[in-house]
C-alpha cells in the first residue's frame, strides 16, 4: 500500500494553499489508507485555535481539520523548532491533535512516505 504525506508549510487565510491541501487530503484519505500530515514553519499556524478569519474576509475551513478522525486520519506531525520560533508551545490548544516532533523526527517520519506532497 502506498503511502501519503502532506506537508503545509503556510499559515492560513493568507492564500489559498491551506484549504486546498486540506481538501487534497480528504479526497486521498478517502481512496487511500495511510495518509499522513506535517506541519513545518508557517504552516503550524494551520492548527492554532481561537483564529478569526472572517477580519481579513476569509473562509473559515479551519473546523475542517476536525473530520480528518473520521476519514481514519491519525497521523498528524507537527515540528517543535516551527512552534518555538513562532512563540508556541508543544502544550499550545490546537484543533487537530497532532504528535510534536523534532525536526530530524520529523524527517525521518516524512521521509517514510511514499509520496509527498507540499501546501
Amino acid at each position: 500500500m502506498k503511502s501519503v504525506a502532506f506537508v503545509f508549510t503556510r499559515a492560513p487565510h493568507g492564500n489559498s494553499s491551506g484549504r486546498e491541501g486540506l481538501d487534497a487530503a480528504l479526497a486521498t484519505a478517502a481512496l487511500c489508507e495511510q495518509v499522513s500530515l506535517f506541519f513545518i514553519g508557517d504552516g503550524v499556524l494551520q492548527l492554532s485555535e481561537h483564529q478569526q478569519p472572517e477580519k481579513v474576509l476569509a473562509r473559515n475551513y479551519i473546523a475542517t481539520f476536525g473530520v480528518l478522525p473520521l476519514y481514519d486520519v491519525e497521523e498528524c506531525y507537527i515540528c517543535a523548532d516551527s512552534l518555538a520560533e513562532r512563540g508556541l508551545t508543544p502544550e499550545s490548544p490546537r484543533v487537530l491533535p497532532a504528535e510534536v516532533l523534532d525536526s530530524a523526527a520529523l524527517r525521518a517520519r516524512l521521509s517514510q512516505a511514499d509520496h509527498i506532497l507540499t501546501f
